[in-house]
């Protein structure tokens, strides 16, 4: 094969690579996908999120703190075949922050719901939790 012909060839398999490898490197890792939404309404309060098994299944969740710091004193994820989850979720996220990717006992779970222990942590306005899953 002459030289021109195999540095085509050579480009060519580089752009395919390149083009292959992010979308292969992005479904290992999974997307984010936004579950539900709860609003802190006093100092102290406690909602439940659902999910449902329509959703399908996620390996990680992920809390996004909007409008206002909120301490977390417990998490509790509820599966869909009735197993239920504490996770280590104790600290205060101030507006704007994230916990941790929290990964989820097993490989890929059904979530029927994600029920949530917190407080009000210094704000002015109404905060919001918002629950992310990572497939």
């Amino acid at each position: 094969m002459p030289f021109r012909a195999k540095a085509k060839l050579a480009g060519v398999v580089v752009l395919f690579l390149a083009s292959v490898t992010p979308a292969a490197y992005g479904q290992r890792m999974g997307r984010w996908e936004r579950l539900g939404t709860a609003h802190v309404d006093g100092n102290v309060d406690h909602d439940n999120i659902t999910v449902g098994v329509r959703d399908g299944t996620f390996r990680a969740i992920q809390l996004r703190v909007r409008g206002g710091a909120i301490e977390f004193q417990r998490v509790v994820v509820h599966y869909g075949n009735g197993e239920s989850e504490e996770v280590a979720v104790r600290e205060r996220i101030p507006a704007g922050g994230t916990t941790r990717a929290i990964d989820l006992q097993g490989n890929r779970r059904f979530l029927r719901s994600v029920e949530l222990w917190y407080s009000r942590g210094g704000w002015r306005t109404r905060p919001e939790v918002v629950l992310w899953g990572r497939r």
